[in-house]
């Protein structure tokens, strides 16, 4: 076992290990261990379980949270189980939302589930009087600049019974790659290498050490080593990624989701078609049996609740994409095309050998899908309904000129440039004179454009900052800080709760996600309704 302490890319503009690169790392060094600790987020953890779970290691789920009264503030909590899981979840979200957060206060919360690591003397003074030692460590850093606290730590912790553990906090892989740690922080605080005040950020020792290098740093304390294998040992988080946790709609009594579901759909057969087929009969039946066989039936009811909102508020909206293919979506309302008429396969959209949520796509005015938005989480809960987040990524361009900008390059200098890079990787950035035809003239081999593309090549794939995906919302069966932690969108102003993993990720964990998207057409449509209605019934006034 390295550490217990490591920040990948995904703590956003902080932390310069890729997830593959800790898992690697740990693979090479013979740990069947893998810790991620980012800073108040779990951005990473499905990548990380994915990466382990291929090299058959164990993910250790955890995240480094400061409190905002106090730089000297902090403690990692790993999570032990999954009820740690949730716990850690639920914490770092708190730390997101709430501007009167205290990490102290924690401490008087049952918190058994996780451990509880920290080098803040302060936080352990007040685990003394709450007499609260059980799953918590002293985390001793031995680095010179940690010499002098660390000593105090020690000193406190034995004087007071509390366990240490060997603590080697990695911000980047290696030695080397320690400028392209202090890029990637001069970008998050807005400044150049030049003025880069290294006090505020991970010192140059802050790379991964594998057990050797632990065992020789911690030879006069071997226990710290030992207590960082046993919290390893007893980390054991299942993520049920792949089964999907479908929220359930409101059923009036003596209902069953399929029983309602039949029943409107039955209803809707009988307005859509006059007289009823047998042909259209035979072919609801069928579809709603497959519906309900593979478990969606709460799916589509929720989707008809949302469309039958919109109905009784005037709102335009249409459903569309493969969706257009189930007689069962244009009975209950949701599409607006024939699908036996134009000989549409069911299948197309759903059929029993598929394991992943139909999709839906349901469009709506731009000016009234946030009135639908907000229907959707009073119905659902505000703790069950939370917006998607998008990972925004360095691309070829974005990465150049941020890179240029830490160096000093003028925003003049960077524009002669960065204006003919093509919308690409930023793998690519070393190959712009060969493979591009439009920066075939570009001479980079001088200093310091080589480092510049060097560094900005590397971030490919970074992630940036959070955004919000233009459609997705998650509805959960319950609430979602029992699966996953959230946070504000960028603009905390508008309100936006968002959550840390993005579509990919959710998908994976297995939340529905429903896509509710604006459309200007539909807005200008009812618009333009409305203006012809006026002209000929002035009146009546608008409808």
């Amino acid at each position: 076992m390295f550490t217990l302490h490591a920040h990948s890319n995904y703590s956003l503009l902080e932390g310069a290990i890729t997830v593959e690169d800790l898992v690697d790392f740990a693979s090479a060094s013979g740990s069947g261990f893998v810790p991620l600790t980012d800073t108040n987020s779990m951005y990473g953890l499905v990548q990380l379980a994915k990466s382990a779970s291929a090299k058959n290691i164990t993910p250790i789920y955890g995240a480094w949270i400061d409190d905002p009264a106090g730089k000297d503030l902090n403690a990692l909590f790993i999570a032990k189980n999954n009820e740690g899981y949730s716990l850690l979840c639920k914490i770092i979200t708190t730390r997101k939302l709430k501007e009167d957060f205290s990490l102290a206060s924690l401490l008087e919360q049952n918190l058994n589930n996780l451990f509880i690591v920290t080098s803040s003397i302060q936080l352990l003074k007040e685990a003394v009087r709450l007499n609260r030692r059980e799953n918590i460590f002293a985390e001793l850093v031995i680095t010179e600049r940690h010499k002098k606290r660390t000593r105090l730590l020690y000193n406190f912790a034995l004087e007071n019974s509390i366990p240490f553990t060997a603590s080697h906090p990695a911000f980047f892989a290696a030695p080397q790659d320690y400028t392209l740690y202090k890029v990637i922080n001069a970008i998050r605080l807005g400044t150049t290498l030049d003025n880069l005040n290294e006090n505020e950020i991970a010192d140059k020792e802050s790379y991964l050490l594998g057990k050797a290098e632990m065992e020789k740093k911690w030879k006069q304390i071997p226990a710290a080593i030992a207590n960082n294998e046993m919290i390893a040992r007893n980390c054991r988080v299942e993520l049920e990624t792949g089964k999907y946790k479908f929220p359930l709609f409101p059923l009036p009594a003596g209902e069953t989701s399929f029983s309602l579901l039949w029943k409107i759909a039955f209803s809707g057969l009988s307005e859509r078609y006059r007289p009823i087929t047998d042909q259209a009969v035979k072919r609801l039946q069928y579809e709603l049996e497959v519906i309900d066989e593979i478990g969606f039936c709460d799916y589509f009811l929720i989707v008809w609740d949302i469309i039958r909102e919109a109905k009784s508020r005037g709102i335009h909206h249409i459903g569309r994409g493969s969706a257009a293919n189930s007689l069962v979506a244009y009975c209950l309302g949701i599409t607006e095309v024939e699908p036996i008429k134009y000989n549409l396969y069911f299948e197309r959209f759903l059929n029993r050998g598929r394991s992943s949520p139909p999709d839906i796509d349901l469009d709506f005015s731009w000016k009234e899908r946030d009135e639908i938005i907000r229907y959707v989480f009073e119905r659902y809960g505000y703790d069950k309904t939370a917006m998607i987040s998008t990972t925004v990524t360095f691309r070829a361009r974005s990465a150049f000129r941020e890179t240029a900008k830490v160096f000093g390059i003028s925003e003049s200098e960077i524009a002669k440039y960065s204006r003919f890079i093509p919308w690409t990787s930023a793998k690519n950035l070393p190959l712009l004179a060969e493979k591009f035809p439009e920066t075939r003239s570009f001479n980079f081999n001088n200093e310091p454009w080589k480092s510049i593309i060097e560094i900005a090549s590397r971030l490919a794939g970074f992630p940036r900052h959070l955004s919000i995906h233009p459609s997705g919302i998650v509805i959960s069966p319950r609430p979602i800080t029992n699966y996953t932690a959230l946070e504000f969108a960028k603009n905390k102003g508008l309100g936006l709760i968002i959550t840390q993993p993005d579509m990919y990720s959710i998908e994976e964990l297995g939340l529905m996600k429903i896509d509710l998207l604006s459309q200007r057409s539909l807005g200008l449509l009812k618009d333009t309704m409305r203006a012809v209605n006026n002209s000929r019934h002035p009146a009546q006034g608008a409808r």
